[in-house]
């Protein structure tokens, strides 16, 4: 479990995407995420493969995302699978978790990262995420919230170059 935090977490809406496009943005400047700026961001942020998706709300300003997928690359289902012992179907993808620069160290993150794992194990799945080896801010997080790592995965999106991942395992759900 993580620290407490004062920004209100709620469902993402459909009104919310554009903050979140603009949130998006301002965070791949700032720290290279997404890695690779998708053409159509909104799609990116707003997939209808999500299983549910939140934002951080301060005063009707969106300062963080998180989304929970069914699915993440094979490799990073695949190691998962193996180190749960649990059918990829039984995994659910903490996923688009960004936070603004100005609301971090304050909570939020984990927060975020709390209310995906949490839906998570509501609905019989055991969280898991991938973090580019080289977000080392993102990484703390994870390891600091009590995830943890199941390995690394060498990962391809399309036509951009192959990435290193580590794939990380939640924790147990909270009795």
């Amino acid at each position: 479990m993580c620290d407490g935090f004062s920004v209100l977490v709620r469902e993402r809406t459909v009104n919310d995407i554009d903050g979140c496009v603009l949130l998006a943005h301002t965070v791949h400047e700032t720290d290279g995420y997404p890695m690779f700026l998708p053409d159509d961001l909104r799609a990116f942020v707003g997939t209808p493969e999500a299983l549910m998706a939140w934002v951080g709300d301060e005063e009707g300003e969106i300062v963080g995302h998180v989304a929970l997928n069914p699915r993440s690359s094979t490799p990073v289902m695949e190691m998962a699978s193996k180190a749960l012992r649990l059918p990829p179907e039984r995994l659910g993808v903490v996923a688009r978790l960004f936070v603004s620069p100005a609301h971090r160290r304050q909570g939020l993150g984990g927060g975020l990262l709390e209310t995906a794992s949490r839906e998570a194990h509501a609905r019989g799945l055991w969280p898991i995420l991938d973090a580019v080896t080289g977000h080392e801010a993102a990484i703390a997080l994870y390891d600091r919230c009590g995830w943890v790592r199941a390995g690394s995965v060498t990962v391809r999106w399309g036509e951009h170059p192959e990435v290193e991942e580590l794939v990380y395992l939640g924790p147990r759900p909270v009795a």
